[in-house]
């Protein structure tokens, strides 16, 4: 953003930070990102997964679309369901998941295994029954590719909408990098390029459906109150802008009405004018520490990756 322009913007700039500092507060995760000096981690620079995990804008409502999808698999909402508070904390949960995907993203690779190894452990305590008598398990190597691939397809479909275009060689770069992670959870046969994911939604489509547990989680996310001016105005931007995120079959399970794909369509475009001020608002973020771990330029990140190129070649 030219000098001149961050000057006429500061104030909008300044608030849009304080709201974003008031959701995801610094400094209380307790992840360690500024050392070991040199330590690339799971990903380092030259990956794509680093560019596209750096966009608040594009990762908030990536994630709210993947929480969305989510709540169409019995089995991986029963977990939820039954083991989380998601009724009285709802940003407590989005909070701690922000902290998984940005610890493993751009912490050194000791800080990341030791945050895998984490949740690994909390997911082998949770198990159940769904409503209809089902038994699952949250360490599920399928549950867990379902997860990965709603997170991967809606972070990915995030950047894309919100920050610039993703040529498919470098949506297959990335996806083929952040399955390390899900792999390291437990997950099998996870997909590694676009067109694997579009195949895996294909082939669990029959196993999907909205039901009354489904519905009732929505209207908690659309009831979720953030603790910031404006709160609904805030909600309601982010949750429409990750609606937009949905492919066409999930609106259709999710029965989504014309009225709402309207006002999705309309809180899209807000995002995509107010997702500039955005990352002028917040250029001291996790990124940004990770480069100086490794004493690289954080402008290198404005850039693709070298090694990738339009037609996919390594």
């Amino acid at each position: 953003m030219p000098a001149s322009l961050r000057v006429l913007t500061a104030p909008a700039t300044a608030r849009i930070r304080a709201w974003v500092l008031d959701v995801f507060p610094r400094g209380r995760s307790g992840i360690v990102y500024d050392a070991p000096a040199g330590d690339p981690g799971l990903f380092g620079p030259d990956s794509v997964t680093w560019r596209i995990h750096a966009d608040f804008p594009g990762m908030l409502s990536g994630g709210l679309c993947a929480l969305m999808l989510q709540t169409l698999h019995p089995r991986a909402l029963a977990g939820v369901w039954d083991h989380s508070n998601f009724r009285e904390d709802l940003v407590g949960r989005l909070r701690r998941t922000t902290d998984f995907v940005a610890g493993s993203t751009y912490a050194g690779r000791d800080e990341a295994e030791r945050l895998i190894a984490r949740v690994r452990a909390i997911h082998a305590r949770v198990q159940g029954t769904t409503a209809d008598g089902t038994p699952y398990r949250a360490d599920d190597p399928a549950l867990l590719t379902w997860v990965h691939a709603t997170e991967s397809y809606g972070f990915l479909q995030g950047y894309r909408r919100y920050c610039r275009p993703v040529p498919t060689a470098l949506a297959d770069a990335y996806y083929a990098e952040v399955a390390c992670v899900a792999e390291a959870l437990g997950a099998t046969d996870v997909p590694a390029s676009e067109a694997d994911v579009a195949a895996y939604f294909d082939s669990v489509r029959d196993t999907l459906r909205y039901d009354e547990r489904s519905r009732e989680v929505l209207a908690v996310l659309s009831r979720m109150r953030l603790p910031v001016p404006m709160a609904g105005l805030s909600r309601d931007l982010f949750l429409g802008a990750g609606a937009a995120l949905l492919p066409d079959w999930a609106e259709t399970l999710l029965r989504r009405t014309r009225l709402q794909r309207i006002q999705t369509r309309a809180a899209a475009n807000s995002l995509a004018m107010l997702a500039p001020l955005f990352r002028a608002a917040l250029p001291d973020g996790i990124a940004p520490r990770a480069c100086a771990r490794l004493d690289v330029d954080v402008s290198l990140l404005a850039e693709w990756p070298a090694r990738v190129d339009a037609s996919g070649r390594d």
